[in-house]
């Protein structure tokens, strides 16, 4: 059989196929508009523009240093950009616009603009003083303003969407990491966000536990969750990903379908990329 029979034949390349179709038809949730970002002398990020239609996955690919993680973090304003614009639901990310210029907002705008943004980081930064369940109903109720019989009642349904309906009160020094991790998942889907951000949510985990976190996020894919995700799981990007974006130097480098960027690469970069993580 040859390699395009392959490809024809393997039904994770038509379900690729028909999300690369509705991330052109959706209209963008995040657009990202010539953003530029340095640290001194050293410039991350080089006029870099993305759009993420709402309701798909866009996969960031890339290796380290490559500016992909810097990015996520300007997209709910962790990190201020130099220049270009980042907009999400309509809303300029961290500033307002005057003639020409941005003006970073105040810190409570910024707050407020970052409820409807959930981010799930490499290190699952619960507070170990909380239970499982205390640490999701805690922004819901300290920033949310929702009752805790609302934010209790919301935090077991999310605590039995990731799978960990009896562990409510134990505390993460008694969860593994997969389950801390999808704890974290449940905690930023506590406050009903427009938006999911994962920075290499995998990453500091044990391999036999990735596995669990990935079948959480691939849930919420299916559930129709806009989300952009950082990680180095080629088969994830392959199978759950509407876009695979492929970074390098601050620069996007190739960005398209998960068939077309993964089994098709145009770039000799993106191939070097992916032969070295096979």
């Amino acid at each position: 059989m040859t390699s395009k029979e392959t490809l024809e034949a393997d039904p994770r390349t038509t379900a690729a196929r028909t999300t690369g179709a509705r991330a052109q038809a959706a209209d963008p949730l995040v657009q990202i508009r010539r953003v530029r970002k340095s640290y001194g002398a050293h410039q991350v990020l080089r006029d870099v523009s993305l759009a993420v239609p709402a309701g798909t996955v866009t996969v960031l690919l890339g290796p380290s240093g490559s500016g992909k993680s810097t990015l996520l973090r300007c997209v709910n304003h962790l990190e201020t950009i130099d220049g270009g614009r980042i907009i999400v639901d309509d809303d300029l990310i961290g500033y307002r616009r005057s003639g020409e210029r941005n003006h970073e907002m105040t810190p409570r705008q910024i707050a407020q603009q970052r409820r409807h943004i959930g981010m799930v980081f490499q290190k699952f930064n619960l507070f170990p003083h909380m239970t499982a369940l205390e640490n999701i109903m805690e922004a819901p109720v300290g920033v949310g303003g929702k009752s805790r019989a609302q934010a209790k009642a919301r935090a077991l349904e999310l605590l039995d969407r990731v799978g960990l309906a009896d562990f409510a009160q134990h505390f993460p020094a008694q969860l593994s990491g997969g389950q801390q991790q999808r704890v974290a998942i449940a905690r930023a889907l506590a406050m009903e966000p427009k938006l999911m951000l994962f920075d290499e949510p995998t990453s500091a985990l044990d391999p036999e536990l990735v596995g669990d976190v990935l079948d959480v996020m691939r849930e919420l894919a299916r559930d129709g969750m806009t989300m952009i995700v950082v990680t180095h799981e080629i088969g994830f990007a392959r199978n759950v990903a509407d876009q695979v974006v492929f970074m390098d130097g601050g620069v996007v480098v190739e960005a398209g379908p998960p068939e077309e960027v993964l089994g098709n690469p145009q770039r000799q970069r993106t191939r070097n990329f992916l032969e070295s993580v096979k």
